[in-house]
């Protein structure tokens, strides 16, 4: 078991070190909520809060159905 979890814990902590690189020089963490990323944006995603706001919206062009059917 001993040959297995020191290999591990090395490459688990060289992994976090690597990825902690870019927090500690840029000073913040990287805002990764979809409202934020403009590639996405200009595609028309949203994230599912909003998407479910415009959906619930009543649409002004939908054709009004007959009752009597």
């Amino acid at each position: 078991m001993e040959k297995i979890l020191l290999p591990t814990l090395i490459i688990v902590g060289i992994s976090v070190a690597l990825l902690s690189v870019g927090i500690f020089i840029k000073g913040k963490f990287v805002n990764g909520h979809v409202s934020s990323n403009k590639a996405l944006a200009r595609e028309g995603v949203h994230c599912a809060t909003t998407q479910d706001r415009e959906s619930r919206t009543e649409n002004p062009h939908a054709v009004k159905e007959h009752p009597s059917l």
